[in-house]
């Protein structure tokens, strides 16, 4: 049942760049493996306190388990504890009562029992006289006799996803003693021997029902939503790109029950719906203590999207100079944006005026966390383009050229930031289903790199913030 909770929580992918120190071709870039090649940073941890309210499944066990008990063949037969001695009794308990600590769980009821017994002589196993007439105890005017009863239950985990389940019959404690007939013959002792042997034929049942569960079917379904691509409307899309699962720690306080679940990620936002991935899930990860998650997401910006909308700005944009007595002009027709290599911007200008022709302009994207937004710096124009392209017209790469373009090539982000954070606290904030809802909030998303590839600016993120799950009722078919 918790394969939902998992749908939309925010995850990372690893891309990163390392450059040699080379010459740029702007027209046409090498971006190639053996120029640019994906590091490895760590990898997103996401951590999520999972809080389950036990009693709704104290309920169900108290409407399983009989209030009612009696010894087998009650109340014709008789269990007879050698020669000597014979009983049949009947037995009630109390409401079961739980108690939890760390990965134990205590389950105990008081029992309340009448007792009719009949005793006879016997030497070495031979019968030297008849049963005596049937004593009772716990009948008519004397109250039952009392007994407390618990089972102790330990629980783990294995990497194979299997839950192992040990049940441990703790020792009965006879709160009062049973004495039959005139004599006043105390069998409390067998009594109890014979109630241990039904108490541990209880105990062998429950581990056979319960003492090993393959949650594997359960995770792997979890895990093949997680390869899915999910649609986040005006975001782009998401990929999650799980790695493995993690169990941190599973334990009972009370009448919670809390599972630390953790998941390591590789996801991407990309701007085009990517192609679906289905992997094979591996064996359950190492213990991580660190709370909250925190999440390295790469934004896959399309350069077409930033050049419309340099574009918009600064197409048309005219430039006069005077050289001497001549006037000259430089008209921006059109700007096309690109990866250029090397953590360089291509900025492609298409130009009219005195002269006509192509210009390159390369720089460096940066990032003002004070105004999130992203701005293209240090623009200078390709020493390709001066000397090949428009030979000595100088005059062309002036600086008020650069510095107009560098003013207009800047990108506000805190929209799509602003936006990204509400839409996932919404996501963080809500309940999936009837009884099971979560809570938590972005902290922070910071903008910590670009990597200028062939096809696209990817922008990569640092998120953090805390996730927690509640779950306050059970579906019972899970």
């Amino acid at each position: 049942m918790y394969k939902r909770f998992l749908y939309y929580l925010p995850l990372v992918i690893f891309l990163s760049s390392c450059f040699s120190q080379k010459n740029i071709n702007p027209s046409h870039p090498d971006l190639s493996p053996a120029n640019f090649k994906l590091d490895s940073l760590p990898e997103s941890e996401i951590n999520i306190p999972i809080q389950i309210n036990l009693r709704p499944l104290y309920y169900m066990a108290e409407q399983s388990v009989d209030t009612f008990f009696n010894s087998p063949g009650y109340p014709d037969d008789w269990v007879q504890d050698g020669c000597a001695t014979r009983y049949k009794y009947e037995f009630r308990r109390s409401p079961l009562q739980f108690n939890g600590i760390g990965n134990q769980m205590k389950i105990g009821f008081r029992g309340f029992y009448r007792i009719i017994g009949s005793t006879r002589v016997c030497v070495n196993g031979t019968v030297l006289s008849p049963w005596t007439p049937p004593c009772r105890c716990g009948f008519g005017s004397e109250s039952e006799r009392r007994v407390d009863v618990s089972f102790s239950n330990t629980f783990s985990i294995t990497p194979d996803f299997r839950l192992h389940l040990t049940v441990k019959r703790d020792p009965t404690k006879p709160l009062d003693k049973c004495k039959v007939c005139f004599w006043g013959q105390d069998i409390t002792g067998q009594v109890m021997k014979g109630l241990e042997a039904e108490l541990d034929s209880s105990k062998a049942d429950m581990e056979k029902d319960y003492g090993t569960t393959n949650l594997k079917p359960y995770f792997q379904q979890v895990w093949s939503q997680l390869t899915q691509n999910y649609n986040l409307y005006n975001l782009g899309w998401l990929q999650i790109n799980p790695q493995r699962f993690r169990v941190n720690n599973l334990f009972i306080n009370n009448d919670s029950l809390n599972a630390f679940i953790g998941l390591t990620a590789k996801p991407v936002i990309s701007f085009e719906q990517p192609a679906a991935k289905d992997t094979t899930m591996p064996n359950l990860g190492g213990f991580s203590r660190n709370p909250g998650f925190s999440i390295f997401l790469d934004a896959v910006l399309n350069y077409d999207s930033l050049s419309r909308i340099l574009n918009s700005q600064i197409a048309g944009k005219t430039f006069n100079f005077k050289r001497g007595f001549i006037n000259k002009q430089f008209i921006i027709d059109n700007c096309r944006i690109y990866g250029g290599g090397f953590d360089q911007l291509v900025i492609q200008v298409n130009f009219s005026g005195t002269n006509s022709g192509v210009v390159y302009l390369l720089g460096q994207p940066t990032y003002d966390a004070a105004t999130k937004t992203i701005a293209v710096e240090n623009i200078d124009f390709d020493i390709k383009s001066k000397n090949i392209l428009l030979g000595s017209a100088d005059w062309l790469f002036n600086k008020k050229i650069t510095r107009t373009i560098s003013d207009y090539a800047r990108f506000d982000l805190s929209t799509y930031i602003d936006s990204a954070k509400l839409n996932i606290n919404q996501q963080l904030n809500r309940e999936w289903m009837e009884g099971i809802r979560s809570s938590g909030s972005i902290d922070d998303i910071r903008i910590i790199r670009f990597y200028p590839m062939q096809e696209h600016l990817i922008i990569r993120n640092k998120c953090s913030g805390n996730f927690a799950i509640k779950v306050n009722s059970i579906d019972l078919n899970f």
